[in-house]
């Protein structure tokens, strides 16, 4: 499957080993932190977590965002972030894009096989 939002060269990157199976990612790997390109075509939740600080902008559809109790739903243009160790968890709707920054180098890893 070749993704119609990003570049060759994003999707060139290693995938993203991702919560999900409706959600794929490509992972941008520095020594400070991680960049994750991601999309997801159907209906994901991601169960309450946390992990360090977090800042993404939505390139296409929404998501919600529960962060410490407080609900706020993110759509196109819209930058969120989310706190070192703030509790929170996700729900993403079908045809989602982003861009995340995460402040920590093994917040992700590598999907086995890439």
């Amino acid at each position: 499957m070749t993704s119609q939002d990003f570049p060759s060269f994003v999707q060139s990157l290693p995938e993203a080993e991702l919560a999900d199976p409706g959600l794929r990612g490509w992972l941008l790997q520095g020594d400070s932190g991680q960049v994750l390109y991601h999309e997801s075509d159907s209906e994901v939740e991601i169960p309450e977590h946390s992990h360090g600080e977090q800042w993404g902008i939505v390139l296409r559809g929404r998501i919600e965002l529960t962060i410490e109790g407080r609900i706020r739903v993110f759509t196109r243009g819209d930058m969120y972030h989310i706190p070192a160790g703030a509790k929170h968890r996700t729900h993403i709707f079908p045809g989602f894009r982003a861009v995340e920054h995460l402040g920590e180098p093994n917040g992700y890893r590598v999907k086995r096989g890439h």
